[in-house]
C-alpha cells in the first residue's frame, strides 16, 4: 500500500513532467524561419520569379506586378481585393473575387506587403509562416502548421 509520502512525491513527478514536456516540444523559430526561407527561395527559381521578387528585411517576399495608381493603402484602410490564397504546392486554401478587409485585420504578411500597391496595384506576396498563421493556421482550414503562403492579389478600390 502506498503511503502519503510516496503518493505526493508521485504527484510531483508527474506534475514536473507535464510541465517540462511542452517546453521539449516547441519549435526552434530560427530554424522554422530557415526552413521557410529555403522553401520559399525554391518556389522563387521554380517559377522563375527571381528576376521579378523583391526581399522585405521581415523575410516578406513580394512581386509587384502592377503597381496601380493613388494613394497606398494604411493598416486602417478598408481594401476591396481579388486574391487566391495556396500553399506551395499549389494548393488552394481561400479565394475572394472582392473581399473588403481592413488591413488591421489581416495577417502581417499582409499588412507588410498589401501598403506597397495601390488601386489596380497587382501582385503576388510570398508570406514566411511567421509572418502568416505560424503553429495556428485557422479553425478548420487546409492549412498545415507552420506552412509558408503564397498569395496572388489585384487591390479594386481603397476606402
Amino acid at each position: 500500500m502506498f503511503s502519503f509520502k510516496k503518493i505526493t512525491t508521485l504527484l510531483i513527478f508527474a506534475m514536473s513532467i507535464l510541465l517540462v514536456l511542452p517546453s521539449c516540444s516547441r519549435e526552434d523559430p530560427d530554424s522554422i524561419a530557415q526552413k521557410d526561407r529555403e522553401k520559399l527561395l525554391k518556389y522563387i527559381r521554380d517559377n522563375d520569379l527571381e528576376d521579378v521578387v523583391i526581399e522585405h528585411h521581415s523575410g516578406l517576399f513580394y512581386v509587384i506586378e502592377e503597381p496601380g495608381s493613388g494613394p497606398n493603402p494604411d493598416l486602417y484602410s478598408l481594401i476591396r481585393i481579388k486574391y487566391t490564397g495556396m500553399l506551395l504546392d499549389g494548393t488552394v486554401f481561400d479565394s475572394s473575387s472582392g473581399a473588403l478587409i481592413q488591413l488591421a485585420n489581416t495577417i502581417e504578411g499582409w499588412r507588410i506587403g498589401i501598403p506597397k500597391f495601390k488601386v489596380g496595384g497587382k501582385g503576388i506576396l510570398l508570406v514566411p509562416s511567421a509572418l502568416g498563421y505560424g503553429g495556428f493556421p485557422p479553425f478548420g482550414s487546409n492549412i498545415p502548421r507552420h506552412s509558408s503562403l503564397i498569395f496572388e492579389f489585384t487591390i479594386i478600390d481603397i476606402n
